[in-house]
């Protein structure tokens, strides 16, 4: 709808993206996550409580509850980008808000800078007790080495998980874009593996995921060979090893990230008892991971989170002005 004669003009949402965004981004790399009150937290709380009332053994239930939690955040974004509409600030500050509200770039490298002085410092015990803030290893069952290599492995998955896609969803969806993609993204990480009680029930929410994460791995990946110190490396080991890993989303981003810092990633592990024996990925020119590795894998997440920035707003701006000529 037109604006009225003499009246502020409608804000545009590709201007809105890109300048929420890297307000966003911005607040993230400044502030990290909120100590309390986590909106992403407050999700997962919900997603509980929806889950203690639909839980049965099946599919179909898991499908029901991933539909209720997902499209409720994607309707809450929806009618929150309704009522700023008119607005530009208001709209550019939603899209800040929810930027920072779904990015965890910053308590990321937080979290891995600080197993990471734990091991240099030789505390392994420490480095045990902060594993498990980043990711579900097992970690009585890993030395130093695979303490290192556990993080930096989680620090290439996490940076797709939890910057780049939700940049790609945001430039494509907005508001409801940014949070519909963290929703689908906490739900995995709450009901989809394949243990006992959510091997039928979280079988939705996984496979969804690997839909909504489709995109950002392979940015995720292209950014980090673009990045990286070893580009040729990283585009070799991305290509040869990336299928080889069981995630067709944490594949890419692993096997690039792994080519780029010249490492080898995979090998065996351990979740919840269970072991695993991945491939290792780029294992031909790789060297094993040190505890000078994490501080690398961070860096070089920060450079891909502020890279895909700049793609994503330069895409919605480029395909905002491609509408308008059209039109």
């Amino acid at each position: 709808m037109p604006a009225e004669a003499g009246g502020p003009a409608p804000p545009r949402p590709d201007i809105t993206f890109a300048y929420g965004a890297a307000a966003g981004l911005a607040g993230d790399l400044l502030l990290g996550d909120p100590r309390r009150g986590h909106p992403v937290a407050g999700f997962g709380r919900v997603a509980a409580a929806v889950e203690r009332g639909l839980w049965h053994d099946h599919r179909g239930w898991g499908a029901l509850h991933t539909a209720v939690c997902a499209g409720a955040a994607v309707a809450a974004g929806a009618l929150a980008a309704a009522s700023a509409r008119r607005s530009r600030g208001a709209s550019v500050a939603l899209t800040a808000a929810a930027t920072w509200a779904v990015v965890g770039g910053t308590s990321l490298g937080r979290e891995a800078r600080a197993v990471g002085a734990a091991l240099a410092s030789g505390d392994l015990d420490d480095a045990r007790e902060r594993l498990p803030r980043l990711c579900g290893r097992d970690p009585q069952a890993l030395d130093g080495p695979g303490i290192a290599r556990a993080v930096v492995e989680s620090v290439a998955e996490n940076t797709s998980d939890a910057v780049v896609g939700a940049l790609v969803w945001g430039a494509i969806g907005g508001v409801p874009g940014l949070l519909g993609f963290r929703a689908v993204n906490t739900l995995d990480a709450m009901v989809g593996h394949r243990s006992p009680r959510y091997r039928r029930y979280g079988w939705a929410s996984a496979r969804l995921d690997d839909l909504a994460g489709w995109p950002g791995a392979r940015l995720t990946a292209a950014l980090a060979t673009v990045a990286g110190g070893d580009p040729r490396g990283a585009a070799r080991a991305w290509r040869r090893d990336a299928a080889k890993h069981p995630s067709p989303n944490a594949g890419p981003v692993e096997a690039a990230f792994a080519g780029a810092l010249g490492v080898r990633l995979g090998g065996t592990l351990s979740y919840g008892g269970r072991v695993e024996h991945r491939p290792v990925l780029n294992g031909g020119g790789g060297r094993a991971v040190g505890t000078a590795d994490i501080e690398r894998a961070v860096r070089l997440s920060t450079r891909v989170g502020v890279l895909a920035l700049a793609v994503c707003a330069g895409g919605r701006l480029a395909a905002g002005a491609l509408r308008r000529r059209r039109a």
